[in-house]
């Protein structure tokens, strides 16, 4: 079996994949990549980005980052590496859909809640982690930050 986390692909696949390097990094690259997200976040949330926006947004990415990784995966004969986190992007940006500012309290607890459902990986993430695909790749995180996005939600407004 090839080391999970070799690069091969090209480097515009690469900063795609890595988001611009940060699954790059030698320890906790989903956390790593989870708080790379947050000046994402920040400029959306500055121009004040209708959720119908935010949402398209979030699908053209999971729709470009399932076929991507697919590819980069196949060829190179690798299971969800590290240094993917697109998928974390992709997770944060969702989580962040339930919240209703860019306090940092709102932002810090999208984080935490995203990165223990991603860590903890809940039925149905966990089905999708084991598939050998990228969409499994990427659709463990988005179940994960649905749930991270509604017990935040319900959190919020029922506290």
């Amino acid at each position: 079996m090839k080391d999970q986390n070799k690069l091969g692909p090209s480097w515009p696949t690469t900063l795609f994949l890595s988001w611009f390097g940060t699954g790059l990094s030698p320890k906790a690259p989903g956390t790593v990549g989870s708080l790379a997200t947050i000046p994402l976040i920040l400029i959306l949330g500055y121009f004040h980005l209708n959720i119908f926006y935010l949402w398209a947004i979030i699908i053209v990415l999971y729709i470009s980052s399932v076929i991507v990784a697919q590819n980069v995966q196949k060829k190179f004969g690798l299971h969800d590496p590290q240094w993917i986190v697109i998928d974390e992007v992709i997770g944060m940006l969702i989580t962040w859909s339930f919240a209703p500012s860019l306090q940092w309290k709102h932002l810090f607890a999208c984080f935490l809640l995203f990165r223990i459902f991603d860590i903890i990986k809940i039925w149905p993430a966990s089905y999708f982690d084991k598939l050998d695909h990228g969409i499994g790749t990427i659709t463990d995180d988005v179940v994960s930050a649905v749930y991270a996005g509604i017990l935040y939600y319900l959190t919020v407004h029922f506290l």
